[in-house]
C-alpha cells in the first residue's frame, strides 16, 4: 500500500480501478505491465512504428512537392532512423526483458539517443538530437493516441491518472464511466478540478509523481476531501473509506432534499444561482440540482470534442437544445475562450506562441478570425427565437475591443436581416470581468455592456501572475489576496452604479468560505457547478445580508491572502460548521 497526498479540488470519495492517461509532451512514467500483456505492449508498438512511417512517407513527399527535394529529404532522415532495425529491436528489447509498457520504452532509447547525438563533437550531429525528439513525439503521438481513443471506450467504472489533463482532452472523457480524477499537476481551479466540479466526482491535483506510481488496473481510493491517493489499498483501508463513501452518501441525501427550497437568506434576500456547463447534456442535472438558469455556457468545448470545427448549423443545434432544455429560463452564452491551454485540432497545426495564455486567446482570437466569430454569431442569434439567450464575450481588456466585438455582432445582425432570418433583437451584451484592466475600467466598460460577469479563476491568475494550472506555486493562487478583493468590490461599485445586472461564474463562487463575502459586497447572482448548487443554498439559507455586509467590510481590512480566508472560515464555521465537516480546506 502506498500513500500519496495531494491537492484537494472535489471532494468526496472514489474505490476503483485506475486508467493511466500519459500525455505526449510530457515525461512517460516507466510503468511495468503483466508477463501476459508484453505480447499486446509488442503489438501495440508495431501499430505505432507502422503509423508514424505513413506519416513520414507522406510528409517527404508532399515536402518534396511543394519546397524540393532537399526539404523533402528532411522527413526522408525521419523515415531512415523508423526504419532502422538497430532502433526499434531496441524498443523491443526493453519491452521484453523488462516488462515496461511500450511508450517507456520508446520514450526511454529515444532520449537516450538524442543524449548520444548531443555529445557528439560535430556540430551538424549535435543539431540532430532535435530530429530524434521529433520522431520520438510522433511515435508517442500514436502510441498514447491509441490510449486516448481507449479511454473514450471504457467498459467500465474507472479513476483517470494523468500528469495533467488538457480541456480537449476532458471534453473526450466518456463521463458516465469517470469516478474520480487525480493529476501530477494542476491548481485549485485548474481544468480539471472544473470537470470534477461539474462532474461531482472526487479530484485531486499537484500530487507529484501519482501517475509514475499507479499502472493501469491498479485499484485505488480517492479521497476528495482530504487530498490523500491510496493505491494498492490493504483490507483495513479499503473498509475505512467505504464507511466513509456511505456517511457522504447520507449528506448529499440531505443536501439534495433542499433543491427545490429557494435561495433565500434569513431576512428575505433573494439570490440567483445559476449553473456553469460545457455541454447541453448538462443542463438537465443543472435543473434538477436547482439552478434557476445557465449563467456561463462554455461553449469552446463544442469545438474541442469535436476532430473538426463545428458548422454554423451544428452550433445551432446545440444552442437551440439548450434553450429548449431550459423551459423559459435565461442561458448566458459565452463567445468562444479558445487559446493559451484550450486549442482546436487546426490551431495546434498552428504557429506556437512564447506566452500563449498572454497571447492571442479568447476575444482577441475571434477579432482576428471573423469567419469563425461570425459563424458563432450567426447561429447564436438563430437560437435567440428558442429561448431568452444573453452574448458575453470573454477576456475583455479594453472598451477598444468590447466596441469591435459589438460592431462585428450588429454587422452579423445586418447579414440576418438581409437574409430574412429570425432572431431576438433585445439580446442583452455582456462581458466577463477576468483581467485586472476590466476591473480597473469597469466604470467606462459599465456605459457600454449591459451586464457584468466576474471570471475569478482568470482574474486571480492574471492579478497574482499565477498560473492557476501550476502545483508549484498553487499556495500564491488564492482567491482572498487584497488584491483580488479590491478589484472585486471595484467591479460590483460600477456595475451597481450604472445599474447593470453583475455575477460571478468562477470556482470562488462555489466554494462556501468566500460566500458571505461575495453577498456582503453587493453579489446577487452566482453561476457555479451544477452539483456545487445544493451545498451553496444551504449556506445561503443560514446567511443575515446585514452580517454579510460587515463581514465583507472587516475582511477587506487584512493585508494578506492567509488573514482573510482565515478570517472567512472562521466566520462561515459559526453560522454553518457541517459545511466543512470531513473536508480539508487547508
Amino acid at each position: 500500500m502506498q500513500i500519496k497526498k495531494g491537492i484537494a479540488v472535489s471532494p468526496g470519495v472514489a474505490i476503483s480501478k485506475a486508467v493511466v492517461l500519459d500525455a505526449e509532451d510530457q515525461p512517460v512514467p516507466r510503468r511495468k505491465v503483466p508477463a501476459h500483456k508484453v505480447e499486446s505492449e509488442l503489438e501495440h508498438l508495431e501499430r505505432a512504428l507502422a503509423a508514424s512511417a505513413n506519416d513520414l512517407q507522406d510528409l517527404s513527399e508532399s515536402t518534396t512537392e511543394a519546397l524540393g527535394p532537399e526539404m523533402g529529404r528532411i522527413f526522408g532522415f525521419h523515415l531512415g532512423l523508423l526504419l532502422d532495425p538497430h532502433l526499434t529491436d531496441q524498443f523491443k528489447k526493453l519491452i521484453r526483458d523488462e516488462h515496461v509498457t511500450a511508450e517507456y520504452a520508446v520514450f526511454a532509447v529515444m532520449r537516450e539517443q538524442a543524449r548520444s547525438f548531443r555529445r557528439h563533437e560535430k556540430a551538424m550531429i549535435r543539431e540532430k538530437a532535435t530530429d530524434i525528439w521529433d520522431l520520438e513525439h510522433r511515435i508517442l503521438k500514436h502510441l498514447i493516441g491509441e490510449a486516448k481513443l481507449e479511454l473514450t471506450q471504457l467498459t467500465h467504472d474507472a479513476i483517470v491518472v494523468a500528469h495533467d489533463l488538457t480541456p480537449s482532452q476532458t471534453a473526450s472523457l466518456d463521463r458516465n464511466k469517470i469516478r474520480a480524477l487525480v493529476t501530477d499537476a494542476g491548481g485549485r481551479t485548474s481544468h480539471t478540478a472544473i470537470l470534477a466540479h461539474a462532474l461531482g466526482i472526487p479530484a485531486i491535483v499537484g500530487a507529484e509523481g501519482v501517475s509514475a506510481m499507479i499502472s493501469t488496473g491498479d485499484r485505488v481510493i480517492i479521497d476528495g476531501n482530504n487530498g490523500v491517493v491510496v493505491v494498492d489499498p490493504d483490507a483495513a483501508k479499503l473498509m475505512e473509506y467505504r464507511q466513509e463513501e456511505q456517511r457522504i452518501a447520507r449528506a448529499l441525501t440531505k443536501l439534495f432534499e433542499i433543491r427545490a427550497l429557494p435561495a433565500v437568506t434569513t431576512d428575505g434576500t433573494q439570490i440567483n444561482l445559476l449553473a456553469n456547463i460545457e455541454f447541453p447534456s448538462e443542463i438537465p442535472t443543472a435543473l434538477e440540482k436547482g439552478a434557476m438558469g445557465i449563467g456561463l455556457y462554455r461553449t469552446e468545448f463544442l469545438y474541442l470534442a469535436s476532430e473538426s470545427e463545428p458548422t454554423e448549423d451544428e452550433q445551432y443545434e446545440a444552442y437551440c437544445a439548450s434553450l429548449r432544455s431550459l423551459n423559459g429560463k435565461h442561458l448566458t452564452i459565452r463567445t468562444l475562450d479558445l487559446g493559451a491551454d484550450k486549442l482546436t485540432h487546426s490551431e495546434m497545426d498552428g504557429q506556437t506562441e512564447p506566452n500563449p495564455f498572454l497571447g492571442c486567446r479568447s476575444i482577441r482570437l475571434c477579432l482576428q478570425n471573423l469567419p469563425l466569430f461570425k459563424t458563432q454569431l450567426r447561429a447564436i442569434l438563430r437560437a435567440s427565437v428558442e429561448g431568452p439567450v444573453s452574448v458575453m464575450f470573454p477576456l475583455i481588456s479594453s472598451v477598444m475591443e468590447l466596441r469591435q466585438a459589438k460592431m462585428i455582432l450588429n454587422d452579423v445582425k445586418e447579414d440576418l436581416d438581409d437574409e430574412g432570418i429570425e432572431y431576438s433583437s433585445d439580446i442583452p451584451i455582456g462581458i466577463m470581468i477576468e483581467v485586472p484592466s476590466a476591473a480597473l475600467q469597469a466604470h467606462t466598460l459599465s456605459r457600454e455592456a449591459d451586464f457584468f460577469s466576474i471570471g475569478t479563476n482568470d482574474l486571480v491568475q492574471y492579478t497574482l501572475a499565477a498560473d492557476r494550472g501550476n502545483e508549484r506555486i498553487a499556495d500564491l493562487y488564492t482567491a482572498g489576496h487584497p488584491a483580488v478583493l479590491q478589484l472585486l468590490k471595484m467591479s460590483i461599485d460600477a456595475a451597481a452604479h450604472a445599474s447593470i445586472d453583475i455575477s460571478i461564474c468562477g470556482e470562488m463562487a462555489g466554494e462556501p468560505e468566500y460566500l458571505m463575502l461575495l453577498l456582503g459586497l453587493g453579489l446577487r447572482t452566482l453561476s457555479i457547478t451544477p452539483p456545487a448548487i445544493p451545498e451553496a443554498k444551504k449556506v445561503i439559507r443560514s446567511l443575515d445580508i446585514t452580517q454579510c455586509k460587515k463581514v465583507a467590510s472587516w475582511a477587506q481590512n487584512f493585508d494578506s491572502d492567509r488573514g482573510v480566508t482565515n478570517f472567512l472560515r472562521n466566520e462561515i464555521r459559526k453560522i454553518v460548521p457541517e459545511v466543512f465537516d470531513g473536508r480539508s480546506i487547508g
